[in-house]
């Protein structure tokens, strides 16, 4: 069977994924636009984006299962199609229930989406290098994202945010309506009957991380006006962070996919998160502060890949990567609403020591993965 992708086809999966994983670049400036701009606590804004995150998983979840055995193409592209109605219906909303309906519809559809993409690049000739080359895009997109998008809040109000969120949402729609393909369609994907354990250590592992980023990353903007930042300056740390996204994290993950033991990278990976993590939440030194804040996702952006083609590589169905969105999410959707009870009951500094624990337990379900993988699998 031949599992190549061509460009187009590629190209429209990357599409899905950037605008899918949307959260992963957006957070603090999503929950800075809550908070600051339409005056909700801290909690509420988190919930908010948890509501989002959740839906997400739960559509993940359910439809992973059944990866493969019906039309991708319309989930995908009907799921980015209906977030962009629901996030067109958010522009329109300033109160709480409203804009948690539309944050709740609209995670539930990119879930949808997503799945379908990511199960599609999961099951590809190459997993690694297409998902890290998704990556890649994800950082450039970041750039555009953290440059433009609280530019454009001042000039025309906080409801620019939801408008760009509907504009990309149907961009990705038509996209994958047109070149969509799932390279593995013609193979059955395996349904029912348990994980093995390397597979769930691995999962865990990696919702633990991305708990551990959202927690931090998702109260960004709020760190920094505690520590007394300038707006401009924390801005200008979120634009360093997507350049090292872009031209560094994404590409040094696809170049070293041969080069570098994929369990080390990811043990590695979650151990110096934390460790940024809790200079992040603790420090009161801006350079330092705008240094680990400018590299900190891209330990997730170059870990991710490698994690990924391990997956890929133990279920070459595509049921497992095609819940990918829930493993990244569920962690992103705990985090913002845990990150703000307790930054706002114990302070900020709480989250530093939170992620040390986390990146501990990630540490350990990587460590007990590589000792149960089969002897195959590279160290």
């Amino acid at each position: 069977m031949d599992r190549r992708l061509g460009a187009l086809a590629l190209a429209a999966l990357v599409m899905g994924h950037v605008v899918g994983m949307v959260d992963l670049v957006a957070l603090p400036v999503w929950v800075g636009a809550l908070v600051d701009r339409y005056g909700f606590q801290p909690q509420q804004a988190g919930a908010l984006v948890t509501l989002f995150l959740l839906g997400a998983v739960a559509a993940s979840v359910t439809l992973a299962r059944r990866f493969g055995r019906g039309n991708g193409r319309a989930v995908a592209s009907g799921g980015f199609a209906v977030a962009a109605l629901a996030f067109l219906a958010a522009t329109t909303q300033t109160d709480f229930v409203p804009l948690a309906l539309c944050h709740a519809l609209a995670g539930v559809a990119v879930g949808s989406g997503l799945s379908m993409v990511h199960g599609a690049i999961g099951r590809s000739a190459r997993p690694h290098r297409n998902f890290a080359l998704a990556n890649v895009m994800l950082g450039f997109f970041a750039i555009a994202f953290l440059g433009g998008v609280p530019q454009l809040m001042l000039a025309q109000g906080p409801q620019a945010l939801f408008q760009v969120y509907a504009a990309v949402m149907a961009l990705a729609a038509l996209a994958l309506l047109l070149f969509f393909r799932d390279p593995g369609a013609g193979q059955a994907a395996a349904v029912g009957g348990p994980l093995p354990r390397p597979v769930k250590l691995l999962v865990a592992g990696v919702c633990l991380m991305t708990f551990n980023q959202a927690m931090i990353f998702s109260f960004v903007e709020v760190i920094g006006a505690a520590r007394g930042f300038a707006h401009e300056a924390v801005l200008g740390a979120l634009l360093a962070l997507g350049l090292v996204n872009a031209l560094l994290a994404g590409p040094g993950a696809a170049l070293l996919e041969h080069r570098l033991p994929a369990f080390t990278v990811i043990r590695a990976g979650a151990v110096v998160q934390a460790l940024l993590a809790l200079v992040m939440a603790t420090t009161g030194a801006f350079p330092l502060w705008a240094g680990v804040t400018a590299v900190f996702v891209g330990v997730q952006i170059f870990t991710h890949p490698f994690a990924f083609g391990l997956l890929a590589g133990m279920d070459r169905s595509g049921r497992v990567v095609a819940a990918t969105p829930a493993m990244l999410m569920i962690g992103s959707a705990l985090g913002p609403v845990v990150g703000g009870a307790l930054g706002q009951s114990l302070g900020f500094g709480a989250l530093g020591v939170a992620a040390l624990a986390l990146g501990a337990l990630a540490f350990t379900c990587f460590t007990l993965a590589r000792r149960a993988a089969p002897e195959a699998v590279p160290a």
